[in-house]
């Protein structure tokens, strides 16, 4: 059957399309930086509403008191966490988003990372959501980056990319947009991971608030300006 919402209008096809398109454009990006499945998860609360470039230097930070561990962590005191995340921006309230974290994997799985990550997928996921300042972006990160788990991430460049090619609407929650990829693509971890990857570059670069559309490589969805009704754009029954 299919979608009846908005992100009906586009299928495997498209999505398989602007996939191809931005990796021949782009390369492989090789996102997201980390160099160990806790690092990504502290890099995924400190990334919240501030840029990457700040989210380095508060991970930097940790790693030269050498307390980037999750036992040392969760023991340390919330006032010295704060300071050293805070170049992060809202370094308060990250280091009590970081420490429910780390009490919910102490609780949970008694610290251990991998047991967590042997949690089945969605429900790892509802876990995770219920932890106060996790939400569905922060924790399909973690899911997908740290655990390998094949989860789409919904950022603010894809539901920009995507609205303005007339594929969702501005209107659309993040489970809608989440899952027309999930519903149309092979649940592959490296695909989602690149794929994400690819429109975080592409917003970065070049869909900016105010895009350059004419360095842009999906621009092959227009013709004259307007979007180019492709006849395989609905979803498939």
């Amino acid at each position: 059957m299919g979608r009846k919402s908005v992100p009906g209008r586009v299928g495997k096809k498209i999505l398989q399309r602007v996939y191809d398109t931005l990796l021949q454009a782009f390369g492989p990006r090789g996102w997201w930086p980390g160099e160990t499945p806790f690092e990504v998860i502290i890099g995924a609360v400190l990334t919240q509403n501030t840029s990457w470039q700040n989210v380095e230097k508060a991970i930097h930070r940790l790693k030269a008191n050498n307390v980037l561990k999750p036992a040392v962590l969760y023991k340390m005191k919330d006032e010295e966490l704060a300071e050293l995340i805070r170049p992060s921006g809202y370094y308060h309230i990250k280091t009590r988003r970081i420490k429910n974290i780390l009490g919910f994997l102490q609780k949970e799985y008694r610290g251990n990372l991998n047991r967590m990550f042997q949690e089945d997928t969605l429900i790892l996921r509802e876990k995770l959501l219920a932890i106060d300042g996790i939400g569905p972006e922060t924790a399909d990160s973690i899911l997908l980056y740290a655990g390998e788990k094949p989860t789409f991430v919904v950022d603010a460049y894809t539901r920009r990319i995507f609205s303005r090619h007339e594929w969702v609407s501005t209107r659309d929650s993040y489970e809608d947009i989440k899952n027309l990829f999930m519903e149309n693509l092979d649940l592959d971890v490296q695909m989602f991971n690149e794929y994400h990857a690819l429109l975080v570059y592409l917003g970065k670069e070049l869909c900016k608030k105010e895009p350059r559309c004419n360095e842009c490589p999906l621009n092959v969805f227009f013709v004259r300006g307007k979007l180019k009704r492709f006849k395989y754009a609905r979803k498939e029954d």
